[in-house]
């Protein structure tokens, strides 16, 4: 730190920045003050006045911690720290007063309230209230929002803490939020009464401190002390962010994010949020076999028995690994197939990832470098779609004066960008030219790679980051693809070389391909999506939330995800399956449980034993070559409808409508 200066807070001498807030400096000596509107990721508005304090020396009156920096404060009269109380009377009487001024309007609607037993409010008027109204007048009320399907608003709850709107025009990037009216008369509305038009908008419930805004889906279904918590790895994008699954018995109620400074911050996408009752339907609760072209419901035993038989009289096997099979599983089916002269591929959306060169399919910069870069390149990427969360930081860099250029078709990504052009030849011609810049990082998407051609244009980004000493980020979409390939699960030559003469197909969780017909097709996972309707045998496995497993997110950190519950009706743990399989072919698996296989996995990959870091990768760089002449096409083409769970979701499904209606042409009437 620079710039440090000494300050007494309740007696006690601390050393600290001289830019910080005291209500940061407060939180370093230990001494907790309550707040509203204050946030630490948010600017500071100062307007609850719940966080005031008494500055010795200072105006006769009590200041706003968090409003007020350390290096505005005056030493004593012969040079001693300036003295900060945060409990003497003045303090306490002020912020009784404050809360009586909040609660004059607040309705009592606790027991029917979804923030109460979690509610800042609550919690802050028991601790620094009174407990008792000299407030007789009639309370105000106002008119409730729509702010779309997801956010339930009450707005006589409101307290304008201004964190909402705050929010979604610094981090989410819309602007569709602000307060209107003074004194009495404010109040928090969206512009011309529209809904919110943002894939982060469910963050608001998090940040609200009041029951204002609540979970629309999750209103009046549980409370908290009712509540199993778990803290897991999300799947919805390759991002990795963490969060805390919530379950009431054997049903996930909702999921909130966890912090994490190096991944998602506090921020999750509403897709991670709120797709949770994806978890419920279609799902594969026991086995299936195809008999005379119709599936019926079979026993473990029968259904293995089929698989078992098939892969033992194949010529040649092959099998595919889903977006969102962790890496233990993944490294089973590897186990298993190459056991069998077969081969797995991971890549199963074309995308030309160099095998074996973690520098090239991972990259070499971490999701932190984006707040250092001065200019930042995105090459075939729609990150709000892809990675909305690693969006709201590039957001956040070019809000400080980072420089974003993008080549790839024009879309809103919420901030300012000069755009290069939407093909490839806008590529060549910007490595062409390229020189040395600092503080560069290269974001590179998978609808950059998925092409015929994507090798080429791999090489052509790798070039450019040569050229000028940046950093490579390859972003990709499948939370299990970068896990999956550490692996090993990989064929020379991609998908069409390892499905080429297999007669029989293990698919492992991969809904977005499409097995022409011919082969026999073993199809294990969760859900019953397009893998299960082109099987020939169904082994039900678990969801990302029911088992155990390592996930390496699009910067190459291993993350484990614990189990929050159980697999409905007859459904097993991924890598369980694939034992049970390898014992009923008489060539079981070296592994009866799952410590045992991660073991093994370490043992192939050592860096996945170092949970929660970014490994340095080296630099490998591809032979340049030539790309084609095409545009650039984006790999989300429908943010809300990725993967199975999401597809399987009834309020994933009414977001990718209402998203489509708004973004549909008007015609106007004759």
């Amino acid at each position: 730190m620079t710039n440090l200066r000494k300050i007494i807070i309740d007696g006690t001498e601390v050393e600290v920045d001289g830019a910080m807030t005291l209500i940061q400096a407060c939180e370093e000596a230990g001494v907790e003050i309550p707040r509203f509107c204050y946030h630490e990721r948010l600017s500071i508005a100062g307007n609850c006045r719940m966080c005031l304090v008494e500055v010795v020396g200072g105006p006769p009156k009590p200041a706003a911690s968090c409003a007020m920096q350390v290096k505005d404060l005056r030493p004593g009269p012969e040079g001693q720290p300036p003295v900060v109380k945060t409990n003497s009377p003045m303090v306490k009487k002020a912020r009784e007063g404050v809360m009586e001024f909040l609660l004059i309007n607040h309705p009592l609607d606790c027991p029917i309230c979804d923030q109460g037993g979690e509610c800042d409010l609550q919690d802050q008027a028991m601790a620094y209230g009174v407990d008792f109204s000299r407030f007789r007048e009639p309370k105000r009320a106002t008119e409730d929002l729509d702010l779309g399907p997801l956010v339930e608003t009450h707005m006589t709850r409101c307290i304008s803490c201004t964190r909402c709107v705050r929010f979604t025009s610094e981090v989410a990037g819309i602007m569709q939020m602000g307060q209107t009216g003074r004194g009495e008369d404010a109040e928090i509305t969206s512009y011309l009464g529209e809904t919110l038009d943002s894939n982060l908008q469910g963050n608001i419930i998090d940040l609200c401190p009041v029951g204002a805004l609540t979970s629309k889906p999750y209103a009046f279904t549980a409370r908290p002390w009712e509540l199993s918590k778990t803290e897991t790895i999300d799947v919805m994008d390759a991002l990795g962010s963490n969060i805390r699954v919530d379950a009431k018995g054997r049903e996930v109620m909702r999921m909130l994010p966890r912090n994490h400074d190096g991944v998602n911050e506090e921020w999750i996408s509403d897709k991670t949020r709120f797709v949770w009752d994806g978890l419920r339907r279609q799902r594969l609760d026991t086995p299936y076999i195809r008999e005379n072209g119709k599936l019926r419901p079979a026993t473990w035993l029968e259904a293995l028995g089929r698989a078992s038989d098939a892969l033992k009289g194949a010529s040649k096997v092959a099998g595919l690994v889903g977006d969102l099979v962790p890496a233990e599983a993944a490294f089973a089916l590897k186990e298993l197939i190459e056991g069998q002269g077969g081969h797995v591929e991971c890549r199963t959306d074309g995308a030309k990832l160099p095998e074996g060169n973690r520098g090239g399919y991972v990259g070499t910069a971490a999701i932190e470098d984006i707040y250092t870069a001065r200019t930042i390149l995105l090459i075939g990427t729609n990150p709000r779609d892809e990675a909305p969360v690693l969006n709201a930081r590039i957001r956040r860099a070019w809000l400080a004066g980072a420089n974003v250029g993008v080549i790839g078709p024009k879309v809103d990504l919420t901030y300012e960008y000069h755009h290069f052009g939407d093909d490839r030849a806008a590529l060549t011609d910007l490595v062409g030219r390229v020189t040395k810049k600092d503080d560069t990082l290269v974001i590179v998407g998978q609808g950059a790679l998925q092409e015929a051609d994507g090798a080429a244009v791999l090489s052509q980004a790798m070039a450019y980051v040569e050229g000028s000493g940046a950093k490579l980020l390859v972003l990709h979409t499948a939370a299990g693809r970068v896990g999956a390939m550490d692996a090993g699960c990989t064929t020379q030559g991609g998908m069409g070389a390892a499905l080429e003469g297999a007669d029989v197909i293990y698919n492992l969780g991969s809904d977005e391909v499409e097995i022409k017909p011919g082969p026999f097709v073993i199809y294990q996972g969760s859900h019953g999506d397009r893998g299960a309707h082109r099987a020939d045998v169904i082994l039900p496995g678990a969801a990302y939330t029911e088992e155990q497993g390592l996930f390496v997110n699009t910067e190459g950190r291993p993350q484990l995800a614990l189990r929050a519950g159980f697999a409905p009706g007859e459904a097993k743990e991924n890598w369980a399956i694939l034992r049970a399989l390898s014992g009923e072919m008489g060539r079981a698996l070296p592994y009866d449980s799952l410590p045992a296989l991660r073991r093994a996995l370490v043992d192939a990959a050592p860096h996945l034993a170092e949970i929660d870091e970014v490994p340095e990768n080296a630099w490998e760089p591809l032979p340049v070559t030539k790309p084609g002449e095409a545009a650039f096409r984006y790999a989300i083409t429908d943010f809300y409808l990725t993967n199975p769970v999401a597809r399987a979701s009834e309020l994933m499904g009414k977001l990718s409508a209402n998203a489509k209606a708004r973004n549909a042409v008007a015609v106007a009437a004759e």
